[in-house]
């Protein structure tokens, strides 16, 4: 019993706090490795920071701004550089208002609305209130001189994306003194595309690019956050080399980079060693690349998850051409992918969308390199996609939805 009663005694000894805390780490500040710490200076991001000041600047002259469209791959500063002028914007605003709403969590346009007016009316938190309420509420407050930006932070996530650009555009012909303007933040190029020409006329908005970061911009933003981050001299300078031409190879994501050395520094952390060396930043990047990949299936759309989850089946039972000349192992048709979309949906009891969207969906999973595509070639007869699956059936399944896979 006295035993027992030692080893229990052990055992709360080793989870408390105090130990924890004492114990050695290489971390110094592990939020400043985050994706959504946004640093003092922003390296390789003035030009962007002076033209979006310069966009929204009229809004503090009781002037309304231009709408602006920002298009960037992952990791490319978008929402960090906004985020940054958005402070700067709070600092000195009296008569207008920025607000930042992310389109992935508030994805409809009652939602956003909603999410915009409780910081006037904190009890538009209860529900109840419909949403021509709402648009009234957002007129009052936009004619008492006013001027409103809202930032919509991956924009092409809402829903009903068509509705909530034409009402916020279209609110400012009732608002006589103030007026709302539209800062949108997208990974697609062509997000534009499915707007009906009335939402996309209405716009009438200003477009910005953000490229991706070189190996040598890359190295110099991970030294800036090692410095902030690591405890001095933890942190070999080959290992942050190797970390930036890993990432520039890849993608040229800021954020992709920030998780590979954060989780190299966790694998010398767990090893009881003191330095990240160039073997941990390789360790790290298998497990960073699946973390990833599963993040991302996680969070697209139904839709797209739909198109995955019929990609992820096929692969499994095999495609009923593979034995044509021209189709290689683990390729499927893009017809008969359709096909399987199209009964997964009548499944989920969803209304599958025409090919025109499906094809949509097939070049967003390609761009996020879940899928690969590629033109049939000699001996199929016509011309068509062929489509094979990144990651395995398995992983991408395990990803899914709960709500998507458990109907299957």
């Amino acid at each position: 019993m006295e035993v027992q009663l030692k080893k229990i005694s052990k055992l709360r000894d080793g989870m408390s706090f105090d130990k924890i805390l004492s114990e050695k780490t290489i971390f110094k500040d592990l939020s400043v490795l985050s994706p959504h710490y946004v640093p003092k200076d922003l390296p390789f991001r003035e030009q962007q920071l002076h033209e979006i000041r310069s966009i929204i600047s009229p809004a503090l002259k009781s002037q309304k701004p231009r709408n602006l469209i920002i298009y960037g791959k992952t990791g490319t500063g978008k929402t960090c550089t906004t985020k940054k002028v958005m402070e700067e914007f709070q600092k000195s605003a009296k008569n207008a208002s920025i607000h930042y709403v992310n389109c992935r969590i508030y994805n409809s346009r009652y939602r956003i609305f909603q999410k915009i007016l409780k910081v006037y009316m904190p009890e538009l938190e209860k529900a109840g209130f419909g949403l021509p309420f709402l648009y009234e509420k957002l007129i009052e407050i936009a004619s008492g001189g006013e001027q409103i930006v809202i930032i919509l932070d991956e924009v092409d996530m809402v829903k009903d994306l068509d509705e909530l650009v034409y009402t916020l555009t279209r609110s400012n012909d009732e608002i006589k003194k103030g007026g709302v303007s539209i800062i949108g933040i997208s990974n697609k190029l062509s997000f534009k595309d499915s707007l009906d020409p009335r939402s996309r006329s209405s716009l009438y908005e200003t477009e910005m690019i953000f490229q991706p970061y070189t190996a040598e911009q890359l190295k110099k933003i991970l030294d800036q956050r090692v410095i902030e981050g690591f405890s001095s001299g933890t942190v070999e300078p080959s290992a942050i080399n190797l970390t930036a031409a890993i990432t520039s190879q890849e993608s040229g994501d800021a954020r992709y980079a920030l998780k590979l050395l954060n989780k190299a520094g966790e694998i010398v952390q767990q090893a009881g060693r003191n330095k990240v060396l160039d073997e941990d930043v390789e360790a790290a990047r298998k497990n960073v690349e699946l973390d990833l990949t599963m993040e991302t299936i996680s969070t697209l759309p139904d839709m797209h998850q739909i198109v995955l989850h019929s990609i992820a089946n096929l692969s499994k039972t095999g495609s009923k051409y593979s034995r044509l000349e021209g189709v290689e192992n683990g390729f499927l048709f893009s017809g008969e992918v359709y096909e399987e979309y199209e009964k997964a949906c009548k499944k989920l009891r969803k209304r599958p969308r025409s090919a025109r969207w499906y094809k949509e969906y097939i070049n967003d999973l390609e761009m996020l390199g879940l899928i690969i595509t590629t033109p049939s070639g000699k001996g199929v007869r016509g011309q068509t996609t062929l489509i094979r699956l990144g990651p395995s059936p398995e992983s991408i399944m395990s990803a899914l939805k709960i709500g998507i896979t458990e109907q299957f």
